[in-house]
């Protein structure tokens, strides 16, 4: 049942410098990280969710850690160093460009962080924290710790800006997606990841891998949803845009708990996960690109609630 789903996120949060050229030129400060984000999503529609990640006491810290608690997300907190930080600029069409100063080390927090996965029907992770040394490590323990327990899902999140090496970036998502059950990306992340191959040939590339899910986010062009079985595209919802931050993190937290509503999540669930129809995953794909639309209109991550979104199957 979604009431009894447990989710820990693993993954980093930092502070969203936002400067949007369109309007005064004024910044803005929010609270994110793609990790941060999904938890939030996911809490707001009502999963119990925990966060592993890592974040100072300094001011943007106590600025992160007010808005998980606020938001009814437990933390366990392996940090030490000085909060990570994005500087954001938005371009015309509301999409934003990074330019990060960001840190990823959990291994003071490992053992409450592993205790708490053991107790976890679904385990999230992605982003910086599956590739950015020394706490990408200890991600991939935890995830593969989760696996006899629990359904896995991976979202790349890829962040050139950081300076990563896309061979090295391609390497890291393949060993995610292998150990995942539902895997989420955009197209700009596949662009990136391979770029001599379409989007569709990577879809099903990963899916060889083992997911019984993957999914493909194309930003006004809607999402593609693949199983072993049934394929599902749509455009997105017509809305008017205000920015686009945190668009993909509500969908994947919409996937989640669209899963959780079908019972379709922890070793219970993964032969259901396995065997959706071609109308479960039409439903899971509606849900979670109506998720990300809320989010795409109004300003910064700002997922949506469970009574802005709905049940997944409307009467």
């Amino acid at each position: 049942m979604a009431d009894e789903t447990t989710v820990t996120v693993i993954g980093e949060s930092l502070v969203d410098v936002i400067s949007d050229p369109r309007g005064r030129g004024d910044s803005r400060a929010h609270a994110g990280g793609s990790p941060l984000n999904v938890a939030v999503g996911a809490a707001r529609l009502d999963l119990r969710t925990n966060l592993v990640t890592h974040y100072s006491d300094d001011h943007y810290g106590l600025m992160i850690d007010e808005h998980l608690q606020s938001n009814g997300v437990r933390v366990i907190n392996g940090g030490a160093t000085p909060t990570s930080t994005a500087l954001a600029t938005l371009g015309p069409d509301g999409g934003a460009e990074y330019i990060f100063s960001i840190t990823w080390d959990i291994n003071g927090a490992f053992l409450a962080a592993l205790a708490t996965v053991e107790g976890s029907t679904h385990v999230h992770t992605g982003s910086i924290a599956t590739v950015l040394p020394p706490g990408d490590l200890a991600t991939l323990a935890l995830v593969e710790s989760a696996r006899d327990h629990a359904t896995i899902s991976f979202d790349p999140n890829c962040r050139p800006g950081i300076g990563f090496d896309a061979a090295v970036a391609r390497q890291q998502s393949e060993v995610f997606v292998a150990a995942s059950d539902i895997v989420k990306a955009s197209d700009e992340d596949l662009r990136w990841l391979y770029p001599d191959r379409t989007p569709d040939e990577t879809l099903e590339s990963w899916l060889a891998l083992g997911p019984a899910v993957v999914a493909l986010t194309r930003g006004p062009s809607g999402p593609v949803v693949l199983s072993g079985n049934a394929r599902v595209e749509m455009a997105a919802e017509a809305i008017v845009v205000a920015d686009t931050v945190g668009a993909g993190d509500s969908f994947m937290a919409g996937l989640i708990s669209g899963l959780a509503q079908l019972q379709a999540l922890g070793a219970e669930g993964r032969e259901r996960l396995q065997n959706l129809s071609q109308d479960q995953l039409h439903s899971l794909a509606a849900y979670a690109n109506r998720a990300a639309a809320i989010t795409c209109s109004r300003q910064g991550a700002n997922p949506p609630r469970t009574d802005e979104l709905g049940p997944l199957f409307r009467t």
